[in-house]
C-alpha cells in the first residue's frame, strides 16, 4: 500500500534493549505534526504486532519469520555473559563459550539468541523471562548469555558482564509488513538510514517522481545559459551557411557550408 495517507499518528514498536531514541528526535524535527507512539513489545511478539497491525513499523530482533514482512537489518550487537562481580570471568576481558561448560547457564524462554546448543550446563528450570534470570544470576544460582543491551537494561550494582565469543550474535532491524510501506514508513526508513532532510532518495523513486511528461518538465526546469543555449551543441550564425564549431586534433576548427573551409585562423591586421 504505497501513497501519501494522512494519519493522526504513527506507531513504532521496539523490543527491549533498542534504544530508538536518536530516531525519535529526528523524526519530531522532520515530521512534527505526526505524533510518534513508542510501543514496548516483547522481543517474541514483536512480529506478530506488526501483522497484526497494532503497530506501522518496529524495532525487531533477528532471526525471525519474513514471509510478509520486510526487514532492513541495522546493527549486530556483542554477545556477552552476565556475572556476580565477584565471579572468576570478571578477572578476563573476554571469554570463550567453552570456558562455560563447567558452568551452570541459564536459558530464558524469551530468549533472543538462535543456539545449535546454549553453552554452559543447563539449569533444573528454564527462567520466564530475561528479568527473572537477572534476579537468579544474582541469588548466585547461575549465568545468563544475553545481547549487550539487555545486560545494560537490566543493570544491576551486584552484577557485570564480559563478552563471550563464539556464540551467536543479535541483529536489530527495522520491519514493517510488505503490503503497508507508506509514505510515512518510507520517512522512517530515510531517517534510520541516515539519509538528509534533502536526500533525493525519499518517498517516492525519481522514476514515479518523473511520472507522464516528467522528463519534460524537467527539461524546462533546467538553467539556461545567459546566451540562451543548452547542452546541446548549437551551430554559429544558423541556416546551412552557419558553422559549427567542433573540436577534434587539430583545435577548434570552422567548417563553412558545401564547400568546405578554410582553417579558422585569425587575419593580420596591415
Amino acid at each position: 500500500m504505497n501513497g501519501s495517507e494522512t494519519s493522526s499518528s504513527f506507531r513504532l514498536a521496539y523490543v527491549p534493549g533498542v534504544t530508538p531514541t536518536k530516531w525519535v528526535r529526528i523524526w519530531n524535527e522532520r515530521l512534527p505534526g505526526v505524533p510518534l507512539d513508542l510501543v514496548q513489545v516483547p522481543a517474541a511478539g514483536a512480529a506478530g504486532v506488526l501483522r497484526d497491525g497494532g503497530a506501522d513499523a518496529g524495532f525487531l530482533r533477528l532471526p525471525t519469520d519474513r514471509t510478509d514482512l520486510s526487514a532492513i537489518p541495522l546493527y549486530t550487537e556483542t554477545t556477552v555473559v552476565v556475572v556476580p562481580r565477584d565471579h572468576l570471568v570478571t578477572a578476563v576481558e573476554e571469554v570463550s563459550a567453552g570456558e562455560l561448560d563447567e558452568e551452570t547457564v541459564l536459558h530464558p524462554l524469551d530468549d533472543t539468541l538462535e543456539w545449535e546448543r546454549p553453552p554452559g550446563r543447563p539449569a533444573f528450570e528454564r527462567p520466564a523471562t530475561t528479568a527473572d534470570a537477572i534476579e537468579l544470576v544474582a541469588a548466585g544460582v547461575g549465568l545468563l548469555v544475553v545481547p549487550q543491551s539487555l545486560a545494560r537494561l537490566h543493570h544491576r550494582r551486584d552484577l557485570t558482564y564480559r563478552p563471550v565469543t563464539d556464540t551467536p550474535r543479535s541483529r536489530v532491524a527495522l520491519s514493517w509488513r510488505e503490503d503497508r510501506t507508506t509514505d510515512l514508513v518510507e520517512d522512517l526508513i530515510g531517517i534510520v538510514r541516515g539519509r538528509t532532510v534533502n536526500s533525493t532518495r525519499g518517498r517516492r523513486p525519481a522514476a514515479e517522481e518523473a511520472g507522464p511528461g516528467g522528463r519534460e518538465k524537467r527539461d524546462k526546469e533546467k538553467p539556461r545559459r545567459p546566451d540562451g543555449g543548452g547542452a546541446r551543441r548549437k551551430s554559429v550564425g544558423g541556416g546551412q551557411s552557419g558553422r559549427d564549431v567542433r573540436r577534434g586534433s587539430g583545435g577548434l576548427r570552422g567548417s563553412g557550408g558545401a564547400g568546405g573551409g578554410r582553417r579558422g585562423r585569425p587575419r593580420r591586421r596591415s
